[in-house]
């Protein structure tokens, strides 16, 4: 009999991936992990019925997330991300050579134990990077306590739910802001805005306590699903979202990376935010 994963997130929404064979399946310290590849979409990790990565299009979020910000800041030097332990986020941060130092606080180190066990092509060997400091612990008392400064936050969390939802909370935000550098620059995963709209409104006006400067972007990444991604963007300073492509591009085309979704042109176009988005930044 055929066996499918079907996602638990939305109680009126679902979607459906075929479990062509079980990698992984246990309870973590924090959260339920499957592990489990399918014909699509390669190998998919999935915490507390959610789909989370998978090897099919993890390209998409994990270059948005690690490039806008990096990119329109032009003097990154240090990253911080929270969450991520898949991998991905630091692996795509780390392409950046001008960034000294990454350091990537995870709550559970069995997702990142299980993500280098059977999901390598995504941490692609960060975690042997000597810029990568990976420490385990909870993000949200990372940045309340910690002395260290930021160019970057990328805050790579799960939905507002479970260990996640501390990190959504206008209190978070503004340790974040506490710890960046002068001109840093904040983001966030949050959630699709068809589908989770609140999420949008939520970190708009939490955000917003804080930051001068709030503003969202969005990608189209297939299994999230309800339509595009937003990711929120926190600044002091407006000009860092506002390059033009001739601006992005001269900064990117020295750098060599190599991406599969993320350009200087998407990189400008995906600040235009669709009118139902708009409306909900209130």
């Amino acid at each position: 009999m055929t066996e499918w994963f079907t996602e638990t997130l939305h109680p009126w929404l679902a979607q459906r991936l075929r479990v062509d064979r079980v990698l992984y399946r246990d309870k973590t310290e924090h959260q339920d992990l499957i592990i489990f590849e399918n014909e699509r979409f390669g190998r998919v990790l999935t915490l507390d019925g959610v789909v989370q990565t998978t090897e099919g299009d993890e390209f998409v979020y994990h270059e948005m997330m690690a490039h806008v910000p990096i990119v329109a800041h032009g003097a990154a030097r240090r990253v911080l991300v929270i969450g991520g332990g898949d991998g991905g986020m630091a692996r795509e941060v780390l392409k950046h050579r001008a960034v000294e130092r990454v350091t990537m606080v995870e709550i559970d180190r069995g997702v990142v134990d299980m993500s280098v066990e059977h999901l390598p092509s995504l941490s692609a060997g960060a975690f042997d990077d000597p810029r990568l400091d990976l420490v385990i612990t909870d993000g949200a008392r990372y940045v309340a306590e910690t002395h260290e400064r930021f160019d970057v936050i990328i805050v790579d969390s799960t939905d507002p739910i479970g260990p996640g939802e501390v990190l959504f909370t206008a209190e978070f935000y503004a340790d974040c802001k506490r710890c960046l550098t002068e001109g840093g620059i904040v983001v966030t995963q949050n959630g699709v805005p068809a589908v989770q709209g609140s999420e949008v409104t939520n970190s708009w006006n939490r955000l917003g306590k804080s930051f001068a400067d709030v503003w969202f972007y969005v990608a189209a990444i297939p299994t999230y699903q309800g339509g595009f991604m937003a990711m929120g963007w926190a600044s002091d300073d407006p000009a860092k979202r506002r390059h033009d492509v001739a601006a992005i591009e001269a900064r990117w085309a020295p750098l060599g990376i190599e991406t599969r979704y993320y350009t200087p042109a998407i990189h400008r176009a995906c600040f235009a935010l669709p009118k139902f988005v708009l409306d909900l930044m209130r």
